[in-house]
């Protein structure tokens, strides 16, 4: 589920990837394992998805701290998953959060703050069509724009449209706008104040925020089928 940290330095993006396509395979298999969440969401009620997400995020910030305060977790942490880390996440002497953290917390609060569906399906698609993106891009990617490549943001539209076209009670309609959305938000970066906001976060919620604004603008009469995932 390791992907990127919630918060980056600007000067950690200029370094190359240290990752070839075998430590990404690896990285993204943990990564894709995510999806559980919103497929278990389907069919439990928003309390008890809570319940479970509460302490899971928790486990994973936790451990996140410790391993910038304590060396013994810090070391523990870099002989557990060095291979797999970029360089910026092997720097001890900077703060961040790694994508288990970073995914967990856009689960939350998508379940907080959006009705299922809508968040079941932003959450698929940071899960699915993030790793097929970064997949895709690391294998074909040939056209490059910044950090990204035309490859991989085509093959994240596709598997999103995929996604959104089988989120039962989803309008198509407005699936498709999460999709854009969600392909938009992948391919750019988001930065608050100089620091590059991950996109296990920035994906998620800024694909539901323009899926319910679409369904109250267009779709308000079905606002009410997007409590019900099956």
């Amino acid at each position: 589920m390791t992907d990127k940290p919630c918060r980056q330095p600007g000067n950690t993006e200029n370094r190359s990837d240290r990752l070839g396509l075998r430590a990404e395979v690896a990285r993204k298999a943990i990564h894709l394992s995510s999806i559980s969440i919103a497929v278990i969401y389907c069919h439990i009620s928003r309390d008890l998805a809570l319940l479970l997400l509460v302490p899971l995020f928790t486990g994973f910030f936790l451990v996140d701290m410790l391993k910038n305060i304590s060396e013994p977790v810090s070391a523990w942490y870099h002989r557990s998953f060095g291979a797999m880390l970029r360089h910026h996440e092997l720097e001890r002497n900077h703060f961040h959060l790694n994508g288990a953290t970073c995914i967990t917390l856009s689960a939350l609060l998508l379940v907080l703050f959006f009705p299922k569906v809508i968040a079941v399906a932003a959450f698929s698609m940071v899960a699915l069509s993030d790793t097929v993106a970064a997949l895709a891009g690391k294998a074909f990617g040939k056209h490059r724009f910044g950090h990204k490549s035309l490859e991989g943001s085509a093959a994240f539209l596709l598997s999103s449209i995929l996604i959104v076209a089988v989120v039962p009670n989803l309008h198509i309609k407005a699936g498709i706008v999460m999709a854009l959305s969600a392909t938009i938000t992948e391919a750019f970066e988001v930065r608050i104040a100089g620091f590059k906001i991950d996109d296990n976060l920035t994906i998620p919620i800024f694909s539901a925020g323009a899926g319910l604004l679409c369904y109250a603008l267009f779709f308000p009469e079905q606002l009410a089928l997007l409590s019900h995932c099956r």
